[in-house]
């Protein structure tokens, strides 16, 4: 990975989640401090990092030089040092002077939470263009860090190749090495978007429905695609377990074929270096034709999650009637959940489906909501095939649903319920 990043392996870390204080006459904060903790201290161990402590730091403001107090600081140098911490996790966005700020008064190494959500990324991204587009987001992160003091850095080489002490010709140097290597890599990228655009023309000429699980990360949505599928995607109790979309085809209750898709995982702050870099990837969302959101819903944060995944949808480019429109609640884990019993009621509101990834218990119900909201659309057509006309009577299974059929002397009578495209296809194919 960059720069900025420490190395992925067994160190020992120390995670701290600043929060502000509520000030009389304002609303309270939407998510827990301590289940912020809960998500940094997943994401550190996410990398194989030893989380040997961690804490939430009240704030009553950012302090410039250091983001956190000077008391707080202190404190937890102390820590550091009786602990013998390597890395400390600060779950906030620092900036470069406040990253080095702090290392020199924790005396160890110190990483914000967009470096870290990089780290992850980097070290699950396997296909080539995931590889990219990770390098592409750590580059522009690691752009911003290019201040003019250059000594920050030495502590930070490591990803690159640089070469050369300190000093402001050292700085042009990297710059113009970092934008000529994005410049490379958006080339790259744009060649795999002229692919992926080709394969989506081919998947239009065979026009299955395109179903795209989204969901903020570990809420189980490979689990999700894997039972639906009957496939062995890479699951596990992990925050970005899943990088790089997966399709697989699925056969409805009805006969009918969909294409699933399983998408990175959200979070809350996502980077926004991480948002663009994966714009190409989750273009899938858009050329979905129903979106099903997956919620982990036992999370305490359950909401405010749901909330951080539909404004990145909306930063995406998806507008409000898609998403009223074209989106399953799919509500997971109720089998960690105390009153199972109580989700009858919330699944009532709206177009929501109660499920457990992981025991299957409502999964049934997923494939036929989709096969009734596929169906919606659906015209009754009929027609009266010659014997000699085998093959449109197989292209009628195979694409309709045939829900009458009469064999008679001089013909063959059937009545289909078509997808319109489909309807369509059969007349310019086969001229009936």
């Amino acid at each position: 990975m960059g720069n900025s990043t420490p190395d992925a392996s067994s160190g020992r870390a120390l995670v701290v989640h600043p929060f502000e204080k509520q000030r009389a006459g304002e609303p309270a904060a939407m998510r827990d401090p301590e289940g912020r903790l809960a998500e940094a201290v997943g994401l550190t161990a996410a990398i194989d990092l030893d989380v040997v402590h961690a804490e939430t730091v009240s704030l009553s403001r950012v302090r410039p030089a250091t983001f956190l107090g000077g008391g707080a600081v202190e404190r937890l140098a102390g820590t550091v040092k009786g602990l013998e911490v390597d890395v400390v996790i600060v779950d906030a966005s620092l900036s470069p002077v406040q990253q080095r700020n702090l290392e020199k008064e924790l005396e160890c190494k110190v990483i914000d939470r967009t470096a870290l959500i990089l780290e992850i990324f980097g070290a699950r991204a396997r296909t080539h263009e995931g590889r990219l587009q990770v390098e592409l987001a750590a580059l522009t992160f690691q752009r911003s860090r290019l201040v003019r003091s250059w000594t920050h850095l030495e502590r930070q080489r490591g990803g690159f190749g640089f070469v050369g002490g300190p000093g402001e010709s050292q700085l042009e140097i990297d710059r113009r090495l970092i934008l000529e290597r994005i410049s490379r890599i958006r080339n790259e990228l744009e060649d795999v978007k002229r692919t992926r655009e080709l394969h989506r023309e081919s998947r239009r000429k065979v026009p299955y429905p395109i179903v795209a699980l989204v969901g903020y990360t570990n809420a189980g949505k490979s689990t999700l695609f894997n039972r639906l599928t009957e496939s062995e995607v890479f699951a596990k109790d992990l925050l970005f377990a899943t990088l790089d979309p997966t399709m697989r085809r699925v056969e409805l209750p009805s006969g009918r074929t969909i294409i699933l898709s399983d998408t990175v995982g959200f979070i809350s702050d996502l980077p926004t270096h991480l948002v663009a870099a994966f714009r190409a990837t989750l273009e899938e969302v858009l050329e979905a034709d129903i979106l099903l959101h997956v919620r982990d819903f036992s999370h305490p944060d359950s909401d405010a999650q749901k909330d951080d995944v539909l404004s990145v949808l909306r930063d995406l480019g998806l507008d409000e009637q898609k998403l009223e429109d074209q989106m399953v609640e799919v509500l997971n884990k109720i089998d960690l959940m105390d009153d199972p019993a109580s989700i009858d009621i919330i699944t009532e509101q709206g177009r929501r489906i109660a499920v457990s990834a992981l025991t299957g218990a409502g999964c049934e119900n997923v494939l036929a909501l989709l096969d009734e909201m596929i169906g919606a659309n659906d015209v009754t057509r009929t027609f009266d095939l010659d014997f000699a006309d085998g093959a449109a009577l197989a292209w009628l299974y195979e694409h309709g649903r045939v829900i009458e059929r009469e064999d008679r002397e001089t013909d063959i009578h059937v009545k289909v319920l078509l997808a319109p495209v489909d309807a369509e296809r059969f007349d310019a194919r086969f001229s009936v």
